[in-house]
């Protein structure tokens, strides 16, 4: 069965990636195809060209891919002025020796690789940044951000008002039942420069192996890095757990953390055999997008609330 699976931000890409798998084309190809169009879409902040900057109006990019048959893997993290981190990250798995390349060195690579730099930062999320900054401190001073000593204190209370920022996730199962993961994120709004959430780390913001499944996360990547959810997920359908119950058990994981420095999680994945699971710890709820090589359109689908 032909499957892909998206966060509810994947909308402009699901279609994208289906048609990839209807085509022959790999699971791989299929996540990076449908993320690339999400990345492009400057009505998402949370992602790619127009996300939100960080606290001195930089946008700073994080993406991973994950190659379930083969477990190679490629992320990059802090990326600048490229709007396709997942392309990079990709040939980072492909053509380099490493898995992870981060801030300048990332952007380095960009280059070598024949990526087309481009600026980021839109007029939109420009404006949002400076309406924020504005409620601290003076445009006088938003002016000579970059020469304060202390940056810290201003991450702090901005990010106080900050607890949930989205992140682009795509599953896809290829007709060899091959199984790919993709992130793309520019990552918390007013962040500290250099931080990087779950989405560059494998085994916290995804994981994909075809023998179990894949899962990945969007939410308080921090916490996501402390318990390793993604792989926790794939690790508790080895154990034997069906995925909605791997979901479960990885969100009850977080269930301490959540309680202690608050933020959401949502978790989408899939089993081996193409059974979806979305899951969100949002007691307001959530919902994910499913597309089938039966379907005619994607499908949003309500996701599980940790009880």
């Amino acid at each position: 069965m032909l499957l892909v699976i998206a966060s509810d931000n994947g909308l402009p890409g699901i279609g994208r990636a289906m048609q990839v798998l209807r085509q022959g084309g790999t699971a791989l190809d299929a996540v990076e195809a449908g993320i690339r169009l999400v990345e492009s879409n400057t009505e998402d902040d949370s992602v790619g060209l127009g996300g939100l900057p960080n606290v001195l109006g930089q946008v700073e990019l994080d993406a991973s891919i994950m190659d379930g048959r083969t477990l190679a893997a490629g992320t990059v993290g802090a990326l600048q002025d490229y709007e396709h981190p997942i392309s990079v990250a990709r040939r980072v798995m492909k053509q380099s020796p490493h898995v992870m390349l981060v801030g300048p060195g990332a952007n380095r690579f960009a280059a070598e690789m024949g990526f087309t730099p481009c600026d980021l930062l839109t007029d939109k999320a420009r404006d949002k940044w400076r309406e924020w900054l504005r409620r601290l401190i003076s445009a006088e001073e938003i002016e000579h951000l970059a020469d304060r000593r202390e940056l810290l204190p201003l991450v702090q209370s901005l990010l106080e008002e900050i607890r949930h920022h989205g992140t682009t996730n795509f599953l896809a199962r290829d007709v060899h039942g091959d199984i790919a993961c993709g992130v793309s994120t520019s990552g918390k709004a007013w962040k500290y420069p250099g931080r990087l959430g779950d989405s560059p780390i494998i085994g916290a913001g995804n994981y994909a192996d075809n023998r179990f499944g894949a899962a990945a996360c969007t939410g308080s990547g921090e916490l996501a890095i402390r318990c390793g959810t993604a792989h926790s997920v794939i690790l508790y359908m080895k154990m034997g757990l069906s995925v909605a119950d791997a979901c479960l058990e990885a969100m009850r994981d977080l269930h301490p953390l959540l309680t202690a420095h608050g933020g959401g999680i949502d978790i989408v994945a899939m089993d081996k055999h193409g059974q979806p699971c979305g899951i969100t710890s949002d007691p307001q709820g959530g919902r994910y997008l499913v597309m089938t090589d039966e379907s005619a359109a994607p499908e949003f689908r309500e996701a599980a609330r940790l009880s």
